[in-house]
C-alpha cells in the first residue's frame, strides 16, 4: 500500500459510521456474549491459544458476529481474509483459496477466511469451500443471521462449531455507550458530551439488544445537537427520542424469528394463555406480518387443537376472517384479536388426529374389502346381493342401530377417542356405549371368526417372574446411569455452560458434562490422587481444547486449586455432585466451605446433587424369612439394626436429607427442589459380604453391633447361620434412599 492509499484508508476509517469505528479490537474491549466469551469458555480459550477450528456465528443483527471475527483477526497469527457473501462470488472464493495455498506452501502459515452473511451464498458457492475446509487449507469463520442448520450446507455445518449470539443486555448496551463517550480516538472522548440518564435509558431500551442501533442513535444525537454556551453537547430525553423513535423488532418473514414467533403463538393458544397469545400476535402485526397468514394458522389450530371440544371454533375463526377481508386494516385487528382470544380460551382436544391413525392403518394394513351390506346395491343387488342386510338407521329408535361398519379384519379397532373436554365430554359416553353395543351385537350373531384388531383382555403381572427376567449383572451400572440421567434432567446443562463436578470420583458425572457442554468447559475435582490421575489419562484422549480440567484435592482446597490456575474468580453455571456428603458428612463440613461453594455459583446457576442417604438404607433383617425362628430373636435383631442407624457418633449415618437441606441453606443456598426416592434394585450377596458382616468369630462390623445391642454369642451365631443359609450367593431385592436436590 503506497502513502496516498494509506492516507485514503485512514480518512475512510475516520469518516466511517460510529458503529464501525467503535468495533472492539481486542478480547478485553469486547462486550457481551458472556455465555460463549466469558472467562473459561471454550471460544475464549481457543482465541487466546490461537487454536481455532472452523466456526459459524449465528445471531440477530447487532450482536457482535462481525466484531468477534475482527477481534480474532487482530489476535490470530494466521493470515486473515474477509469476504462479504453479498458482494463476493466464486471468483473471490478461488482467489482466497489460491492465496491460502500460497501462504501455506511458502511460509507454512494458516489462513482464516471470514465470510460475512454466509447464508447468502448458494449451494454451489458453499460447496466450493468444502474441500479446502476439509483438508485444512483454510479455517472458515462464517457469520449469519439465519439458522445455519437450514441455510448453510450440512457438510459445512458438520465440520464447524456453531456459536449462537444473543441480543445484548441493557447493561451491555450502557457499557458500549459509555465506552463511546469516553474514547478520544474513535468515539466522542474529545467532545464535551453529557447525556442525561433518562436519555441513555431510552436509547438502550428502544435499541432492543442491538449495539449498532444504540450507536447509530447516539451518533445522530451528538452530530445534530449544537454545543451550548458552555461548549457542552447536552443530550436530553427529547433529543434521544428524536434520534430513535420506534423500537427495533427483530422479525424476518422468511427467517428463524418468523417461525419461532408463530410457534410461540400457536403454543400459547394450545396452552390456553390468552395474554401470551395476544402478545406474540401483536409482535407479528407490529413487525408487518400479513394477518391472513395468522388467520390461516388459527384456522388450522381450530381443527387440530380445539377440534370437537368446541365444534363452533372453526366457524368463529372463519367468520372473523371473512369480517377482516371486508373491513381491512386497521379496524380488521378487532376480528383478528377476537379469533385469538376465542381459541385461547376454548376447551382443547386433538382427537381429530384420529384421521391420521386411520390413514396410517390404510397404509399398513392389507387392503380390506367393503363389507357386503355396505356396498352399493343400486346396480347389482340382484346379481351379487350387494347391500343386502343393511339396516337403515332412520328406521330405528333414536335413528341408530348396531351393525358392522368396519372391514372384517378391523372389527374392534378404535381410531377416534373423545376427550373429556367441552362438547366431547357430552358425547364421550354415548360413543363408548354404541361401540360396546356394536361389538356385542357382532359376537351374538355368531361372527366369532373375525380377527379383532385390538386385544381386550389383560392379566395381572407376575412380579416374581418380571424380577427374574430383569435380573442382570449390569444392574448396578444401569441404576447409576438412571441416577445420572435424572440429575442432568434437573441440571438442564447447556452447550456453553461452565460445569464443576465437585466429587468426580470415577467420572460418572464428568464425562456426561463434557458431552453436554462442548462449547463451555468442565472442571472435575477428585479427592483421591488415583481417581484424578485416572481421569487425566482418560482426558488425554480428547483434543486439548475439549478436555475437562482435572483438579486433585479436597473440597477445602478448591479455591487454592483454581487460584493456581489463575482462575480465582471463576464462577460456574452448574455445580454437580454425587454422594458429596457420604465421605464428608454434612454435620462435619465447616459452613464456610459450603459458603465458598455457593460463591462459586453464578447468580442464575444451579447446584445439583445426587446423595444416597445411608440412614434410610436397606435393613438386612428384612431380607430374611424368620418364620422358623423365635419372634423374640427377630425383634432383637431388628432393634439392634435400628440402633446402628441411630448412632449419633457415626458420621456415616448420623444425618439425613433434612440435615443436607439445612446445611446448604445455612451456607447461602436456596433450595429450588428436592425429592427423596426409594430406588429398588437388586444385589448379589457373596461370601465376602457375610465375612465382613460377621467375621470369623462374630466380631465383624454387623456382629459387633448385635453384641453391643445385647445379643448373646449363641444368638449371634444363630443369626449368622440363618443369613448364610438364606442370603449367601443370592440375588436379593435391595432398597436405596436417594436424594435429588437442586439449589440456587
Amino acid at each position: 500500500m503506497d502513502l496516498f492509499a494509506h492516507g485514503r484508508q485512514a480518512q475512510i476509517e475516520k469518516e466511517s459510521p460510529l458503529a464501525n469505528r467503535m468495533r472492539p479490537r481486542t478480547l478485553d474491549e469486547y462486550v457481551g456474549q458472556t455465555h460463549i466469551m466469558g472467562p473459561g469458555r471454550l471460544l475464549r480459550r481457543a482465541i487466546q491459544a490461537d487454536q481455532l477450528s472452523s466456526l459459524i456465528f449465528y445471531g440477530p443483527p447487532g450482536t457482535g458476529k462481525t466484531t468477534l471475527a475482527m477481534v480474532i483477526a487482530n489476535t490470530t497469527e494466521s493470515h486473515f481474509i474477509t469476504i462479504n457473501a453479498v458482494l463476493a462470488g466464486v471468483k473471490q472464493i478461488r482467489e482466497a483459496i489460491a492465496t491460502a495455498q500460497e501462504r501455506r506452501n511458502l511460509y507454512g502459515q494458516r489462513t482464516t477466511l471470514f465470510v460475512d452473511e454466509v447464508h447468502r451464498w448458494n449451494k454451489a458457492q458453499q460447496d466450493a469451500l468444502l474441500p479446502h475446509v476439509e483438508n485444512g487449507t483454510i479455517i472458515l469463520i462464517g457469520a449469519t443471521t439465519e439458522n445455519p442448520y437450514f441455510e448453510v450446507n450440512k457438510a459445512l455445518v458438520s465440520r464447524s462449531r456453531i456459536f449462537q449470539l444473543r441480543p445484548l443486555t441493557q447493561d451491555d448496551l450502557r457499557q458500549i455507550a459509555q465506552q463511546t463517550l469516553s474514547d478520544p480516538e474513535r468515539g466522542y472522548g474529545n467532545l464535551n458530551v453529557h447525556i442525561e440518564p433518562d436519555a441513555l435509558e431510552h436509547l438502550v431500551d428502544v435499541a432492543n439488544g442491538d449495539a449498532r442501533g444504540v450507536l447509530n442513535a447516539l451518533e445522530l444525537a451528538v452530530e445534530t445537537t449544537e454545543k451550548g454556551e458552555d461548549g457542552r453537547i447536552q443530550i436530553t430525553l427529547e433529543v434521544a427520542e428524536e434520534s430513535i423513535q420506534r423500537r427495533a423488532v427483530l422479525y424476518d418473514k422468511e427467517g428463524d424469528v418468523h417461525y419461532d414467533t408463530i410457534s410461540a403463538f400457536i403454543k400459547s393458544l394450545r396452552g390456553s394463555d390468552p395474554d401470551a397469545a395476544l402478545y406474540w400476535m401483536a409482535k407479528m402485526v407490529y413487525a408487518g406480518e400479513d394477518p391472513r397468514f395468522i388467520f390461516r394458522r388459527m384456522t388450522i389450530f381450530a381443527g387440530e387443537d380445539v377440534g370437537m371440544a368446541d365444534p363452533q371454533a372453526m366457524g368463529v375463526v372463519t367468520g372473523c376472517w371473512q369480517a377482516f377481508e371486508r373491513i381491512g386494516m386497521p379496524e380488521g385487528r378487532f376480528p383478528l384479536a377476537q379469533a385469538c382470544i376465542y381459541l385461547a380460551t376454548a376447551p382443547k382436544s386433538n382427537s381429530v388426529f384420529a384421521f391420521f391413525a386411520a390413514l396410517s392403518s390404510v397404509e399398513k394394513e392389507q387392503e380390506a374389502d367393503v363389507p357386503n351390506h355396505l356396498k352399493d346395491g343400486n346396480r347389482d343387488s340382484e346379481g351379487f346381493g350387494h347391500g343386502k342386510g343393511y339396516l337403515y338407521p332412520h328406521a330405528y329408535r333414536d335413528h341408530w342401530v348396531a351393525q358392522q361398519y368396519l372391514p372384517d379384519a378391523l372389527q374392534g379397532k378404535m381410531f377416534y377417542e373423545p376427550s373429556d373436554q367441552g362438547y366431547e365430554r357430552q358425547i364421550r359416553d354415548e360413543v363408548a356405549r354404541k361401540r360396546e353395543a356394536q361389538l356385542a351385537a357382532m359376537l351374538e350373531t355368531g361372527d366369532l371368526g373375525l380377527e379383532i384388531g385390538e386385544i381386550y383382555t389383560t392379566s395381572p403381572k407376575n412380579k416374581g417372574k418380571e424380577a427374574w427376567l430383569q435380573r442382570t449383572i449390569s444392574q448396578a451400572g444401569q441404576a447409576l446411569g438412571q441416577q445420572r440421567e435424572q440429575l442432568f434432567e434437573l441440571a438442564a446443562v447447556q452447550r456453553h455452560h461452565l460445569v464443576l463436578d465437585v466429587n468426580a470420583g470415577s467420572g460418572l458425572l464428568t464425562w456426561e458434562a463434557v458431552r453436554r457442554a462442548p462449547e463451555g468447559a468442565v472442571y472435575a475435582l477428585a479427592a483421591a490422587t488415583t481417581d484424578g490421575e485416572a481421569l487425566r489419562q482418560q482426558a488425554e484422549r480428547l483434543p486439548e481444547l475439549e478436555r475437562p480440567f482435572i483438579l486433585i484435592g479436597d473440597l477445602t482446597e478448591l479455591d487454592t486449586l483454581l487460584a493456581l490456575r489463575g482462575e480465582e474468580n471463576l464462577q460456574f453455571d452448574r455445580i454437580l455432585a454425587r454422594n458429596l456428603f457420604t465421605q464428608h458428612a454434612i454435620r462435619n463440613i465447616k459452613p464456610e466451605i459450603l459458603t465458598a461453594l455457593a460463591d462459586r455459583l453464578l447468580p442464575d446457576g444451579r447446584f445439583c446433587l445426587i446423595q444416597t442417604i445411608p440412614k434410610h438404607g436397606q435393613r438386612l433383617h428384612q431380607l430374611v424369612d424368620w418364620s422358623g425362628e423365635t419372634k423374640t430373636l427377630a425383634k432383637k435383631v431388628a432393634k439392634a439394626e435400628e440402633a446402628i442407624y441411630a448412632d449419633e457418633s457415626d458420621p456415616l449415618v448420623n444425618w439425613d436429607e433434612t440435615d443436607v437441606r439445612v446445611g446448604l441453606e445455612s451456607a447461602g443456598f436456596t433450595i429450588a427442589t428436592h425429592q427423596l426416592d426409594r430406588e429398588k434394585g437388586q444385589r448379589r450377596l457373596t461370601k465376602a459380604h457375610l465375612a465382613r458382616w460377621f467375621g470369623e468369630n462374630g466380631d465383624g462390623t454387623y456382629g459387633r453391633r448385635l453384641q453391643e445391642a445385647g445379643l448373646s454369642e449363641k444368638e449371634i451365631n444363630k443369626v449368622h447361620v440363618l443369613y448364610k443359609r438364606q442370603l449367601e450367593e443370592q440375588v436379593v431385592g435391595w432398597e436405596t434412599a436417594v436424594l435429588y436436590l437442586v439449589a440456587q
